[in-house]
């Protein structure tokens, strides 16, 4: 492995006293009109989550090539693993050669050129015996055209005016389930239970889940967690009810666009507090945020890291993994991808490169042994350390029984200095991404490089 680079924060630490104002903002939670029912379970409390892309993950594109990065996932610390769909593709109206993941042909069948349900179980078999988790990406809201249901029970589905079948937006390779058919919802629902039951996947991710009625997905909650405990992750943001009985978690895309203004000079430090006063106004007490740098859409539809946030990438993925909330890997992160891998075509992630694998093992150590860090209730507040005048310096401490960490984050790309004023934070830590001790007292100065970052433990 590669060295994880340095070179983005000064080591120097220079003492001096400066006067500060400081100000404090919790993150928790505070709306009191939703309260959240759902149990998260126990084994998410402190971890984190990779997004894998099997028909780009390897050049054969299987899951059983996929299953050899196992042990290297395991030694990066990756606890989650999220799977992009693996069911057979439709071929009617299919966009591109291979089409896509999200055109469903087929609920509880394996795509044929990722491999047979028995290669799936030797993963996840695997992937559990190495203490990782299973979730399945779940499209519940359309299938493809020539999935078999569409032949045999058409009034599953949406229909137009004159009877034909509906494609959601410009989605034309896929169309819309018609949720006011109980009989549907019923089929749906064992479909979900399958996974569960034969092959012991922990959870879902659910596609576009606040098309789908709450209602379905709560009932659906309450029969998985009936096989066994699970992690669902909501594709949403808009409906923070789907947290309260049905979801762990849900995406923070509002957060991932501030990120992109940032890295291109159109927002500051003083937006992220802001975004956490609405944040906390909106979602039940206790619920995960999963905060990103790319996902398979950011990356095929939006842009590379590299396209949307230039140098200040490193920063902003301590940001996502240091804030309240879950920080997400997406296939390749770790190795510098750095081209939108196309989604209807086959495009191999290149693995040559270990040009992050450093950064991540260490955020994801951290996010596992440090409470502070924990998400949900289980982490710390997040109390903040500077004030609006310094629009350039994002800082702020978390504590949760007797663990603190200190992350502070230079959101410009000019150099700056940054004076840590607080008896909270006073006393021994040690720089997360250096291992040196440090002795932090009253008034003491920071200096860090364009788009630097610090994180202090204790």
């Amino acid at each position: 492995m590669k060295k994880f680079k340095n070179h983005l924060f000064s080591p120097a630490i220079i003492f001096m006293a400066i006067a500060l104002i400081v100000s404090c903002n919790s993150n928790q939670t505070n709306n009191k009109n939703i309260k959240k029912e759902v149990m998260n379970v126990d084994w998410s409390k402190n971890a984190n989550i990779y997004e894998v892309n099997i028909r780009q993950f390897s050049d054969e594109g299987t899951i059983k090539a996929f299953q050899q990065h196992l042990p290297r996932l395991k030694e990066m610390g990756v606890d989650i693993l999220w799977l992009m769909p693996v069911f057979p593709v439709g071929e009617l109206n299919r966009k591109g050669s291979l089409g896509s993941y999200y055109a469903v042909k087929g609920y509880t069948d394996i795509n044929p050129e990722f491999g047979d349900i028995n290669d799936f179980k030797d993963m996840v078999k695997e992937a559990h015996n190495l203490g990782m988790f299973v979730i399945l990406d779940w499209v519940a809201n359309h299938s493809a055209w020539d999935n078999p249901w569409a032949y045999s029970n058409p009034e599953w589905y949406k229909h137009d005016e004159v009877g034909n079948f509906v494609s959601p937006y410009d989605w034309t390779d896929v169309i819309a389930f018609d949720y006011d058919n109980p009989v549907m919802r019923d089929s749906m629902l064992n479909a979900l239970k399958f996974w569960v039951a034969e092959a012991d996947v922990d959870g879902y991710r659910c596609d576009v889940a606040g098309m789908v009625p709450t209602d379905f997905w709560e009932h659906a909650r309450v029969a998985l967690d009936s096989i066994k405990p699970v992690f669902m992750l909501a594709e949403d943001e808009d409906n923070p009810d789907l947290l309260r009985k049905a979801f762990d978690m849900n995406y923070g895309w509002k957060l991932h666009h501030i990120m992109n203004d940032i890295a291109k000079g159109k927002k500051n430090a003083n937006d992220i507090w802001d975004y956490f006063l609405w944040n906390d106004s909106v979602y039940p007490q206790g619920s995960y945020r999963m905060y990103f740098t790319s996902n398979h859409d950011e990356n095929s539809w939006n842009g590379t890291i590299k396209e949307r946030m230039g140098d200040a990438a490193e920063a902003l993925a301590v940001l996502s993994y240091t804030i309240p909330g879950m920080g997400l890997i997406y296939s390749g992160q770790e190795a510098g991808l750095d081209k939108r891998l196309r989604f209807f075509e086959k495009d191999t992630i290149n693995w040559d490169n270990d040009v992050y694998v450093d950064l991540y093992t260490t955020l994801n150590k951290m996010k596992k042994e440090n409470k502070a860090l924990w998400n949900g209730e289980n982490g710390g507040s997040m109390i903040r350390l500077s004030d609006e005048s310094n629009e350039n310096i994002f800082a702020f401490y978390r504590e949760k029984d007797g663990d603190k960490i200190m992350t502070i984050i230079n959101m410009s790309n000019e150099p700056q200095s940054f004076n840590i004023e607080s008896n909270d934070v006073s006393g021994e830590f040690i720089n997360a991404f250096s291992d040196e001790k440090v002795n932090i007292v009253e008034d003491i100065t920071v200096d860090l490089q364009p788009w630097g970052y610090l994180v202090f433990m204790n």
